[in-house]
């Protein structure tokens, strides 16, 4: 099983799991014998209908008549059974290092320890849950404590009762529907659940006394594991030979072989030309074949007869690990590269690529690209804080592991809105009635989410009316991709941006018409909107209508002073964490960074964008481009920059010791976990904060 499996940051939705249970001679777990252990694996949010274990067990001692009246096992069934030893290993085997599910669990998990024990067996305590304090999370108003009970409730069938395989099928069952009832309650990762279950402390005492056992998670952080972070830091563009080598389609393939020895290549592309507007690529493989198979001629056919079509490629701004995996997936030696607009401009060989490669057990890869379910989506996630740990680890810059997970969740909405539209004409919902695209939002636009985030969205389609055929297919679309990206672990926005919601969902003419209200006349409630709008990514659809719309929209705030002036006075208005004598101020032992640190920087950022007419959408790379444009003090600029990425890494550096320990994601830092030398750092960037104002002057002159 691969590591990032069980990370405190796994889904619940989709970490692998067991469900298990056991029959025994009796109640006690320090004095009673297992004698059948059964378990059934859950695999994204499903049970796997034909891999089950079940086992009968030879105690060595005879049943108890009041044992065998509930299970109805008795002395004579167990007369041929293995011994625990052959069970237990058999059970270590299927079980692997999956999370272990189960009703009443502690007790179990006492039996099994014990059995380990008494049969020679290593015993290591896996990563649990216990069906009865999910179900206080989940349900707390429900007060019947069995498992039929329970079952009941949530309206599942029980059948066969009190043998190990039915109850562990059960127990199955009833996990998979408290999983939606506890992201409901805003726990949706292993960590949180852990987290609130320690909770409940009275019952933790209570099963203790019993003899059962704990169900702490282990020590060991699987996060902790050694990561190449190169392929996390560089993109294509960095690495790919630009310009490429290329061929017309009529080419010969003798002029193709003399290319390949000129220039010391083993792949060259075949330019489109006439009713041909696909890109081709001819491998050193692909001539030898040709020649192979026709030795007299070969050598004077054009390359287009030779040459693969379609090339296949990647974005010049993805990161080099979605490259490698990329070739993995399509067993592909040579990939082109192509700019925002579909032009090729450099050429990868896996030759490039091979110093680069990452470790399989943390690379994001194509999984996202791959997956065809919710399902699939919120385990391809998973891995997301994993890998974000590991490049920490490496002292990777905040700003490039921001980079990372924001080009993840940029590429997981893409790929929710092609499931969606999937599901749809699968339906009879027909396609797209116009051209439209989804854009991401906030901080995922800008290139700088962390892991406490929600969804930022929207859509802007060609043609329709509010309310009209064409808008109501819209909303449909984006109350799907909505619910696939909750699903996945990306929590609904509380604030609404999303595209499901009317005022984020619009025609071209409507967002021209939306976006000239905020030029002549902004409200204080379209702040927010403002905001996150103008650091927007097309990742969908027609990329080129979301493009022009931004365009547009950032030439047309360039002319507009009115409403630089009304951002830049909101930037210069925000109340620092930092009080006398430089001591943190917070709430509850925390200071939130976001609102006391970042929001004034990045909005600063954006103002001068906005302001200079700058393309950049990254709070640094804005704040360059303003300096070397003379339109931000040298000196000035890199303190903000510094601190801004002195901030990213204080935030990032709290999540996921929040994951560790299973504390809800946020912007909010505790002082208390830093030591000297960081509070140290953090004070100093909070103090670079309020020279914004300097950044912008004054807002009311």
């Amino acid at each position: 099983m691969r590591p990032h499996a069980l990370s405190p940051g796994a889904n619940l939705l989709t970490v692998p799991a067991v469900a298990i249970d056991t029959e025994t001679t009796g109640l006690d777990p320090r004095q009673a014998r297992i004698i059948e252990l059964a378990a059934v694996r859950i695999h994204r949010g499903h049970i796997v209908k034909d891999e089950t274990f079940s086992c009968l067990v030879n105690p060595g001692i005879a049943v108890p008549e009041d044992s065998r009246r509930i299970h109805g096992i008795n002395t004579e069934d167990l007369a041929g059974a293995p011994e625990f030893g052959e069970a237990g290993r058999s059970f270590s085997a299927f079980a692997g290092h999956r999370l272990i599910i189960g009703y009443a669990l502690g007790f179990d998990l006492a039996m099994l320890e014990r059995e380990f024990s008494r049969a020679g067996l290593p015993w290591q305590a896996p990563r649990a849950l216990d069906l009865r304090h999910l179900v206080r999370l989940a349900m707390p108003e429900f007060a019947e404590h069995s498992l039929e009970g329970l079952a009941g409730r949530l309206g599942i069938a029980v059948s066969d009762r009190h043998r190990a395989l039915p109850d562990a099928k059960l127990a199955a069952r009833i996990y998979l529907r408290l999983v939606p009832l506890l992201r409901d309650r805003h726990i949706r990762l292993l960590g949180e659940a852990e987290a609130a279950c320690r909770k409940l402390a009275p019952r933790a005492v209570e099963e203790a006394a019993a003899g059962w056992h704990s169900l702490e998670p282990p020590a060991a952080d699987p996060t902790l594991v050694r990561i190449d972070s190169y392929p996390y830091r560089h993109v294509a563009a960095d690495i790919m030979a630009s310009p490429p080598a290329t061929v017309a389609r009529v080419q010969s393939l003798r002029e193709v072989l003399a290319a390949f020895a000129q220039s010391q290549i083993s792949s060259i592309f075949v330019r489109p030309d006439g009713p041909e507007t696909r890109w081709g690529i001819i491998t050193e493989r692909d001539a030898l074949r040709a020649i192979a198979a026709d030795p007299q001629t070969a050598l004077e056919r054009p390359a287009a007869d030779i040459a693969s079509f379609p090339l296949k490629t990647v974005q010049a701004g993805d990161f080099v690990y979605r490259a490698i995996s990329r070739m993995n997936r399509w067993q592909f030696r040579h990939l082109g590269v192509a700019d925002e607009d579909g032009n090729i401009v450099g050429a990868l060989s896996a030759r490039d690529l091979l110093r680069q490669r990452a470790q399989d057990a943390v690379a994001l890869g194509d999984a996202i690209e791959e997956a065809r379910t919710a399902r699939a989506l919120g385990e391809a996630w998973s891995r997301l804080t994993l890998v974000a740990a590991a490049l920490v680890r490496e002292e990777v810059d905040v700003r490039d592991i921001a980079a990372v997970i924001s080009g993840e969740l940029r590429d997981l909405t893409r790929r929710a809105a092609k499931i969606a539209e999937d599901e749809f004409r699968a339906a009879g919902r027909g396609s797209a009635p116009c051209s439209y695209c989804y854009l991401v939002l906030g901080s995922g636009g800008r290139g700088e989410s962390l892991l406490a985030l929600d969804q930022d969205n929207a859509i802007v389609f060609a043609e329709g009316e509010p309310g009209g055929e064409a808008d109501q297919w819209f909303a449909a679309l984006g109350e799907r991709v909505s619910a696939i990206l909750n699903a996945a672990g990306v929590p609904l926005c509380a604030g609404g941006v999303m595209a499901s919601k009317s005022g984020w969902r619009m025609s071209l003419a409507q967002w021209r018409r939306k976006v000239g209200t905020w030029m002549g006349r902004l409200d204080p409630e379209d702040l927010l909107s403002v905001d996150i709008f103008f650091d927007a990514a097309p990742v969908h659809g027609d990329l080129a209508l979301g493009r022009s719309l931004l365009e547009e929209s950032r030439r047309a705030a360039a002319q507009a002073p009115e409403l630089t002036k009304f951002l830049a006075l909101r930037a210069s208005s925000f109340q620092s964490p930092l009080g006398w004598f430089g001591r943190l101020r917070g709430h509850e032992g925390r200071v939130d960074l976001k609102l006391g640190g970042l929001m004034p920087l990045f909005s600063t950022a954006r103002v001068l964008a906005l302001q200079n007419g700058l393309d950049e959408r990254s709070t640094p790379a804005r704040l360059e481009a303003a300096r070397d444009l003379g339109a931000l003090a040298p000196e000035l600029a890199s303190a903000l920059i510094a601190a801004h990425r002195i901030l990213l890494d204080a935030v990032l550096a709290q999540q996921l010791r929040d994951i560790r320990s299973g504390v809800p994601l946020s912007n909010r830092v505790a002082p208390a976990d830093l030591q000297a030398e960081q509070r140290d750092r953090l004070r100093w960037a909070l103090k670079q904060v309020p020279d914004v104002a300097n950044a912008l002057g004054d807002p009311l002159a």
